[in-house]
C-alpha cells in the first residue's frame, strides 16, 4: 500500500480489505500533524510511519480516535505522541483490555474473528488507554488546519467521533455509516438518520470513511439516503 495525497495538506494509507485494516490519516498543519486512528496493530502503524518517513513528513503530534473497534485501535501502544479520544471510546476500551487480560480471551478472539487471527498470527494483542478524553467536542489548532473532533450519533458504535477539518472541506467519519457488527451489522434508522442530519450540517464536499476510498458529500448522503429507507 502506497501512501495517497488529498489537497496539500492530507495524506492517506488506504484501507487494506484482506487483513480489515481501515484508512491511515495524517493532517499536517504549520505547528502540528494529526492522525486519524491508530490501526490494527503495532505492524498497521509501522508501515504507516514507514510510507511517512519515505514521503518526508512529520509523524504525528496527535491522534485522534474515530471508535474503539480493533481495527481502529489496537496499534494505539505503538502511537506517536498522544492520542485523544472521547470519555464513551477510553471507557469501552478499559472494558476490552481488562476481558483481554484473561489468559483465555486471545485465543478465544482469534477463534471467532479471522481478520484478528490474520493481523496477530504473532504478535500478542496490547490495548491501550488515550492519553486525552473530551466529552462533546475538541477543537484542535494544527496551524492554518482546524480539526473539529466531535461525538456523534451512529448505527455503528455508540462511541463515534468525527473529524471535520473545514479548511479542507474534509470530514472524516471511521465506520460511523455501518451497522452494528455487535448486532448482526444491523443498521438502526433512527440513529442513521441522526448521522445524516449531522452529516448534512457540516461543511465539506469530500467525506473519509475507514473502509472505502474518499467519495463526495452528496455521494454518500444519496448512499445513506437508500439504508434510512
Amino acid at each position: 500500500m502506497e501512501l495517497n495525497k488529498l489537497g496539500e495538506r492530507t495524506f492517506w494509507l488506504p484501507h487494506q480489505p484482506e487483513n480489515d485494516r481501515p484508512m491511515l490519516v495524517l493532517l499536517k498543519g504549520d505547528r502540528l500533524a494529526l492522525a486519524v486512528d491508530a490501526g490494527a496493530s503495532a505492524a498497521h502503524v509501522e508501515e504507516f510511519y514507514a510510507q511517512l518517513d519515505d514521503a518526508g513528513l512529520p509523524r504525528p503530534d496527535l491522534t485522534a480516535i474515530t471508535h474503539w473497534h480493533w481495527d481502529h485501535t489496537f496499534g494505539m501502544h505503538r502511537a506517536h505522541g498522544l492520542t485523544v479520544a472521547c470519555r464513551r471510546t477510553g471507557e469501552l476500551l478499559a472494558q476490552a483490555r481488562a476481558s483481554l487480560a484473561d489468559p483465555a480471551a486471545v485465543p478465544a478472539l482469534k477463534r471467532s474473528e479471522e481478520h484478528i487471527a490474520c493481523e496477530y498470527a504473532e504478535a500478542g494483542i496490547v490495548v491501550a488507554l488515550p492519553d486525552v478524553v473530551f466529552d462533546g467536542e475538541l477543537l484542535l489548532d494544527l496551524g492554518g488546519l482546524t480539526a473539529r473532533v466531535l461525538t456523534a450519533a451512529s448505527p455503528h458504535s455508540d462511541d463515534t467521533v468525527l473529524v471535520h477539518v473545514p479548511e479542507e472541506g474534509l470530514l472524516f467519519l471511521g465506520d460511523a455509516t455501518c451497522g452494528d457488527p455487535f448486532d448482526g451489522w444491523r443498521v438502526d434508522e433512527e440513529r442513521l438518520r441522526a448521522l445524516m442530519r449531522t452529516i448534512e450540517g457540516i461543511d465539506c464536499e469530500t467525506c473519509l470513511l475507514g473502509h472505502a476510498d474518499p467519495l463526495g458529500k452528496g455521494e454518500l448522503l444519496g448512499y445513506l439516503a437508500t439504508l434510512a429507507g
